[in-house]
């Protein structure tokens, strides 16, 4: 006697991933998610403080806009974070998970300051701008190389790996503070050659960060080609496809990983000497300030686009800025500030889902029974 068939239960709600769609729509449901996050962010400002919500994003704006200084220290805070933002994407986009950035920053902005304590007086300015330059490029591709070697090689878990390169550099760090500190022993460099400005990066126009700001668009532009229209950019691509697939059509690659991971140190390096060099003039073991992970999140929301990451690094840093003003104006404690930012930043990833995926539901014919 035959089992009576099973009858298959549809489910209500299903999940149906998106053919590509065009550019305009998936920056139009992000608009839309930041639109929806400001207004869920004033329905708990109300709740939680009783503040009016358009005081609280004006407070916002004005942490960030206004003044001049506040206005180049945003374009500063985003050259960086977009710097750093660069430096992973090629390796996220081959699909090695660098999360070591923050060493690697680190790491350069160290060699910028020994050679701005060591060579200060011993070369002249331009030659020692140019030590610092190759010095800082240099260590930060060399503390990128090693978890390559070993991925490339022995196929380590580079997200372990990177990770922990980057406690090893936080303690290389706080050593060499305190080797260098002055007074002896106080635990901090202070301003290193604030009398000489040896090793200083030079002012262009009467503004500071201008420098920094314009090495930076000049990564950014090249990132985009290297990626986008070299043949090592197609490397890196197919690559991250598949690895299979790239030995298939005669790609090496061992050669493409630890490549790749040279140009993301190196960039990451540089970017440490900007810190450094063209902007705190000392170090710390909080110089990077985090910008080593929060890079992940901009290269991930621009999807890898060096253009795009422009405007993602600009809005993390103008939230960033906001909400450290709106503390200091309505004398919250930064957690509140934090839970705007917070809100914010989930809504802009949420908004991803929706790019990538359809909701559907089952359609019900006549009678009650599912389509």
């Amino acid at each position: 006697m035959s089992k009576p068939e099973k009858k298959m239960h549809e489910p209500l709600i299903h999940l149906v991933k998106r053919d590509a769609i065009p550019w305009y729509q998936a920056w139009a449901v992000r608009i839309i998610a930041v639109l929806a996050a400001l207004i869920f962010s004033g329905v708990i400002t109300i709740i939680l403080t009783g503040l009016n919500p358009l005081e609280v994003y004006q407070k916002m704006f004005e942490g960030a806009f206004g003044t001049d200084r506040r206005i180049w220290n945003l374009f500063q805070n985003v050259a960086i974070l977009l710097c750093i933002s660069l430096a992973v994407t090629p390796a996220f986009k081959m699909r090695f998970w660098n999360i070591g950035a923050e060493g690697q920053v680190l790491i350069g902005g160290l060699a910028s300051t020994a050679c701005m304590i060591l060579l200060g007086n011993k070369l002249s300015q331009p030659m020692l701008l140019l030590v610092i330059v190759v010095t800082s490029i240099a260590a930060g591709a060399v503390w990128a190389l090693l978890p390559a070697i070993f991925k490339a090689y022995w196929n380590t878990n580079e997200t372990l790996f990177t990770l922990m390169m980057n406690y090893i550099a936080i303690q290389l760090v706080s050593y060499f503070v305190f080797v260098w500190s002055v007074p002896k022993g106080s635990g901090k460099i202070g301003i290193i050659n604030g009398d000489t400005q040896a090793g200083w990066l030079p002012v262009l126009g009467d503004q500071k960060y201008l420098l920094n700001i314009l090495i930076v668009l000049v990564i950014t532009i090249a990132m985009y080609v290297y990626l986008r229209f070299s043949k090592q950019g197609y490397e890196i691509s197919v690559v991250g496809e598949s690895e299979n697939t790239a030995r298939y059509i005669g790609i090496n690659v061992k050669k493409v990983v630890i490549r790749t991971m040279l140009i993301s140190g190196a960039i990451c390096g540089l970017a440490g000497m900007l810190l450094v060099s063209g902007t705190d003039h000392s170090i710390t073991r909080d110089t990077a300030g985090g910008r080593g992970f929060t890079a992940i999140m901009v290269s991930w929301l621009a999807k890898f686009n060096p253009l795009y990451m422009v405007l993602t690094a600009f809005l993390i840093v103008f939230l960033e800025k906001g909400a450290s003003e709106i503390s200091t104006a309505f004398r919250l404690n930064d957690s509140f500030s934090e839970i705007i930012t917070g809100i914010i930043i989930f809504f802009i990833i949420g908004s991803e889902f929706f790019i990538n995926y359809a909701i559907r539901f089952r359609k019900i014919r006549k009678g009650g029974k599912a389509q």
